[in-house]
């Protein structure tokens, strides 16, 4: 299982898993996106590629799925597939995906931000938990 729903009242949470945390940070970006879009009708075309720094895991996720909010936005990008690498409180991702086309990707969730809000990043289970503002 790659994230799950939690209950909130007026917002989308959701707890991202994996092996290490790499697969946690890569699933909350699919979680993210699939928060937007049915994110299996998403064909990985174009390949974008960004490094983010943080000063604890928690500011680190913060900054990695903000990364994500802005090529959605400013570049009409939907992304399906991450690679992520962790070095320290630095992270390097490369994801693919395609501009966004309205009659093949059916429209779910405009998330506005990701929110500190009981942002929570357990790198013993491991997994994460975030909020989407919606």
């Amino acid at each position: 299982m790659r994230f799950e729903l939690l209950e909130h009242t007026a917002d989308v949470m959701v707890r991202a898993y994996g092996q290490n945390l790499e697969e946690c940070f890569a699933n909350a970006a699919y979680a993210l996106f699939d928060q937007m879009t049915d994110v299996s009708t998403v064909r990985p075309l174009e390949e974008i590629s960004f490094q983010v720094c943080g000063h604890d895991h928690e500011s680190l996720l913060y900054n990695f799925l903000s990364e994500f909010l802005y090529f959605h936005d400013a570049k009409r990008l939907l992304l399906s597939e991450f690679k992520v690498t962790l070095d320290g409180m630095a992270l390097q991702c490369v994801a693919k995906g395609e501009r966004i086309d309205l009659e093949r990707h059916p429209q779910r969730h405009e998330v506005k931000a990701i929110t500190y809000h009981m942002l929570e990043v357990d790198p013993q289970e491991p997994s994460l938990t975030v909020i989407f503002d919606i």
